[in-house]
């Protein structure tokens, strides 16, 4: 971890006082954490009876509980996913390697207990053919399916994928395992994941009184599963969510806002909520793959939340849940790669590599630099201010929002021979326009982290380096 944020993000943890262990997951059979709750759901319905001999079961899924479900067929049960086309294509391979029989719903979301807009109610009546469609291939009756269809289509009008899952198995005689609703999601990692996380610390000479938990929010199971044991065996809240922002998708993780509303999402029980910017964990992702780590998206988003935490806070002890491995997100790391080789730079590169730059221009669509930031960005690359413009908060504001060149960042570009180095706050906002202008042809850099990671901004307050807008 030390290693990383020196190499990667340029910050400096080898004097504070950092103990981070990897709650290792994605060892489990299936890959992830998700068959925990998988096996004792299921164990549960055999053992009451609600699930019987030859009985098909459906559940709506973002991957890791599907693929943890495939192991049923070998007890001959048939496990229908309802699934979004927004999944990795490599968790769409693991589903069919596990002999799932997927429905592809058509629709770019992640299972959702409902969107609080207006329903769609055309596209919803399409997605309803297509449905209908794929359940009389699987040998579903059609008739079933159009007596109900107005319920159908409303819970698809909403998005409400998770009661759409409960309302098929419902008409169909199906079960479900409710994994977004279901307290033993919470109640097996109350009473096994958590022991075990503590029993393995005890067998280092440590103890999880003295620990920080970091997970991602998928169901809220694992968060309110391990928040109830600390909470019950050490009468404290150390239990820190990890979710990306709004605008970012993470494999099988949720946004803040769209745990708003879901049955297991608790956020009184926490100690803390992080927002973390997945781009910047993408840099963390490849680097710990690269040393033979297997760890997911969601890992590296935790991962990445307990360096900002050590950061600011000197260090700490910590236990990351890396709930799965990399196999199924190889083909984005790969991809990501070749992409981040032409698009983001660390300050170290950037600085090596200074003299490829004619220009450095600060990009914000709310806050510019003060003179103060100017010459911070400048000594920091070892160039003259002078070499540094600034774009207007509009302009930028209307490059990201048209994805179209304005003419006031255009005439900038086209006065350098070569490559500008982009820098913005936190290193978001000129990610996201170089990959505007890559598309336009046009080849910039970002410098990863910002104005924010630059050394010197650690001990001056970002107010003195920074001032918002009012153009």
């Amino acid at each position: 971890m030390k290693e990383c944020a020196k190499n990667v993000y340029n910050l400096n943890l080898a004097d504070s006082d950092l103990k981070v262990y990897g709650k290792f997951d994605s060892n489990l059979l299936t890959g992830s954490i998700k068959v925990r709750p998988a096996v004792h759901i299921i164990h549960d319905a055999i053992v009451s009876g609600k699930l019987r001999s030859g009985q098909t079961i459906i559940e709506a899924t973002s991957g890791n509980f599907g693929i943890a479900l495939g192991l049923l067929s070998k007890l001959g049960l048939v496990v229908v996913a309802l699934v979004s086309r927004k999944l990795q294509e490599g968790v769409f391979e693991e589903l069919r390697n596990e002999n799932i029989r997927i429905m592809d719903l058509d629709m770019d979301i992640c299972p959702a207990p409902g969107m609080k807009d207006s329903p769609n109610l055309l596209a919803a009546k399409a997605t309803a053919v297509n449905i209908r469609s794929q359940l009389s291939e699987l040998g579903f009756d059609p008739a079933i399916f159009d007596k109900a269809s107005s319920e159908i289509e409303s819970l698809l009008a909403a998005q409400d994928i998770i009661n759409l899952a409960k309302f098929l198995a419902k008409i169909y005689n199906c079960f479900c395992p409710e994994q977004y609703d279901n307290q033993l999601n919470i109640d097996v990692h109350r009473t096994v994941t958590a022991p075990e996380i503590d029993q393995q610390l005890h067998e280092q000479g440590n103890s999880l009184a003295d620990f920080e938990i970091v997970c991602t929010f998928g169901t809220g199971g694992t968060s309110g599963g391990l928040s109830r044991y600390l909470s019950e065996k050490y009468g404290k809240k150390s239990l820190h969510v990890v979710f990306p922002p709004g605008d970012q998708d993470v494999g099988g993780i949720r946004t803040k806002a769209n745990a708003d509303g879901l049955t297991l999402y608790e956020p009184e029980i926490y100690a803390g909520q992080h927002e973390v910017d997945f781009e910047q964990a993408k840099l963390l992702l490849k680097f710990f793959v690269d040393k033979g780590h297997d760890i997911g998206e969601s890992s590296a988003l935790a991962l990445y939340a307990v360096i900002q935490m050590a950061n600011f806070g000197g260090g700490g002890k910590f236990v990351v849940i890396v709930a799965d491995g990399i196999q199924k997100y190889k083909k984005n790391l790969e991809a990501m790669g070749k992409k981040q080789n032409r698009t983001q730079v660390s300050l170290q590169e950037a600085v090596s590599n200074v003299g490829d730059y004619d220009r450095v221009i600060w990009i914000h669509a709310q806050y510019t630099p003060r003179e103060e930031g100017i010459e911070l960005i400048a000594k920091s690359l070892g160039i003259d201010k002078d070499k540094i413009s600034v774009q207007k908060a509009s302009t930028v504001g209307e490059l990201l929002s048209t994805q179209q060149i304005p003419e006031e960042l255009s005439k900038d570009l086209q006065g350098s021979k070569g490559k500008s180095l982009l820098v913005c706050m936190a290193g978001n906002t000129s990610l996201r326009a170089v990959k505007i202008l890559a598309d336009k042809g046009i080849v910039t850099e970002s410098l990863t982290g910002g104005i924010s990671e630059l050394p010197q901004a650690k001990t001056k307050q970002i107010t003195e380096l920074i001032k918002q807008a009012t153009e």
